[in-house]
């Protein structure tokens, strides 16, 4: 969950923006003891933990936020002549091949860890984008209101057009939002050609669609909100934080069959004022004091399986042990056709 930042940005708009992202225009840094990284606006790393990079390598760090993933992306193909900043972090699995494809980034070379091979991208994009972390995108459910009301809770994709979970279920939208997106790509890669179908069901069942996570969880949601709907699309790191105080347990639940896995990946921009700067932050995003930061700090698990995972994240935030997926290559061919059929479907 990513309660202050849920990246709620057009994914579809982010193909055709044409104006600028957040953040100064600077460029890179053209100072070889400091490196500017584009990233999206889910950036939320401690100053302590960029401070000990600095310390370590005399390389100061200026985050340059841009957006959600899709704008971020565009941000760097549209600037690809004359970057922005030296290296890019937060570009996920749903715009990897795009950024490989236009050519906006350089290669370079770290060290891997173990646990992190299989996140890596395939051909050309495992040489110029690292993954750092991940995921999952997973509907979530109300279980103090489903125990309130005697009903039971659902379980998988199917369980949400079932007449039983009417008006139930909202969901952000997949041209407004990164996880409505990644929530249509679970059903696709789930449905295959008959996803349009699914929708059409779904739709008819009283789903709901929200312009952004925050509208549908902090809003909609039973348990994130004041409203009525106890089913609604998050992540499977979200029922850590219904604990209530003084609790030892969340009132949520994350359904791991529904899930879909997102990755974000860190590179060194093309022609960058200092790549050699961005490669050594990338090596140290790998380590272990970044990689331990990212669950408390940003929502998501690390790369590093190594690295211990806060508690109630070990109990409460199981990562899905097999999530929905969707070849990069196949979401850079058909997402502008697969979002136009979605809005067509769900926007009625």
């Amino acid at each position: 969950m990513r309660p202050s930042n849920p990246v709620a940005v057009a994914a579809l708009l982010a193909l055709v923006l044409t104006g600028c992202g957040t953040g100064d225009d600077n460029g890179g840094s053209g100072d070889q003891n400091s490196i500017v990284v584009a990233t999206h606006d889910s950036w939320a790393m401690p100053k302590e933990v960029l401070q000990s990079f600095t310390d370590e390598t005399g390389i100061e760090v200026k985050v340059q936020p841009q957006g959600d993933a899709g704008q971020l992306t565009n941000k760097l193909v549209l600037t690809k002549d004359s970057p922005v900043a030296d290296g890019v972090y937060g570009i996920d699995n749903t715009f990897a091949s795009r950024a490989v494809e236009e050519g906006v980034l350089a290669e370079h070379d770290v060290q891997l860890p173990a646990s992190a091979g299989e996140f890596a991208l395939d051909g050309e994009g495992s040489g110029r984008l690292t993954p750092v972390d991940y995921s999952d995108v997973c509907v979530n459910v109300d279980d103090r209101w489903f125990a309130e009301n005697s009903k039971t809770p659902p379980r998988t994709l199917d369980d949400l057009t079932d007449p039983a979970y009417e008006d139930l279920f909202v969901t952000p939208g997949a041209t407004t939002s990164s996880p409505g997106l990644a929530f249509l790509l679970a059903t696709i890669s789930a449905k295959g050609e008959g996803w349009k179908d699914y929708w059409e069901d779904l739709m008819a069942n009283g789903a709901k669609v929200t312009s952004g996570w925050s509208d549908a969880y902090e809003v909609d949601f039973t348990a994130g909100g004041k409203g009525d709907r106890p089913i609604v699309t998050s992540y499977s790191s979200s029922p850590p934080f219904t604990v209530p105080e003084g609790g030892d347990s969340p009132t949520t639940s994350a359904l791991l069959d529904t899930c879909f896995r997102q990755v974000e990946y860190a590179g060194v921009l093309d022609g960058a004022d200092n790549p050699e700067g961005m490669e050594r932050f990338i090596a140290f995003m790998l380590g272990r004091e970044f990689q331990a930061a990212l669950p408390e700090n940003m929502y998501v698990y690390p790369v590093d399986d190594t690295v211990e995972l806060p508690p109630e994240w070990a109990k409460f935030a199981k990562p899905s042990p097999k999530p929905f997926a969707v070849d990069p290559d196949d979401v850079a061919a058909h997402r502008t056709e697969w979002l136009r059929e979605w809005r067509e479907i769900a926007t009625r």
